[in-house]
């Protein structure tokens, strides 16, 4: 399985952005997908889940304000964010797991400017 990540960039305070990330290779194991960002000089922490049957939870500090998403014809993950925060710049990251086995994608950079 490989995960590309894209729809990072720069974005002010209050603005909205739409993560993608791409699976290809064996996308019949992508069942379990998530985001995780990683914040400057902190630890990669996890932002969003999608279980296999839909169900979704996210982290306390995007609430919300994101919302993660599948297109099963497309084969691609979503992530999106509104009201963004200076907080939430991060390097953000797909990734999918499944008996055992995980994958990341190569993660997008998303700066919040105030």
């Amino acid at each position: 399985v490989q995960l590309q990540a894209s729809g990072g960039g720069l974005v002010q305070a209050g603005g909205s952005l739409k993560l993608s990330c791409a699976a290809s290779g064996s996308t019949s194991s992508i069942k379990y997908i998530a985001w995780h960002r990683q914040r400057p000089g902190q630890e990669r922490e996890w932002v969003a889940r999608m279980d296999p049957g839909g169900s979704t939870s996210y982290a306390d500090s995007v609430k919300g304000r994101a919302t993660i998403s599948r297109n099963y014809a497309k084969m691609t993950v979503y992530l999106e964010m509104s009201g963004l925060r200076p907080e939430d710049t991060a390097v953000y990251y797909c990734k999918s797991w499944y008996r055992g086995s995980d994958w990341w994608g190569q993660g997008t950079q998303v700066t919040v400017s105030s």
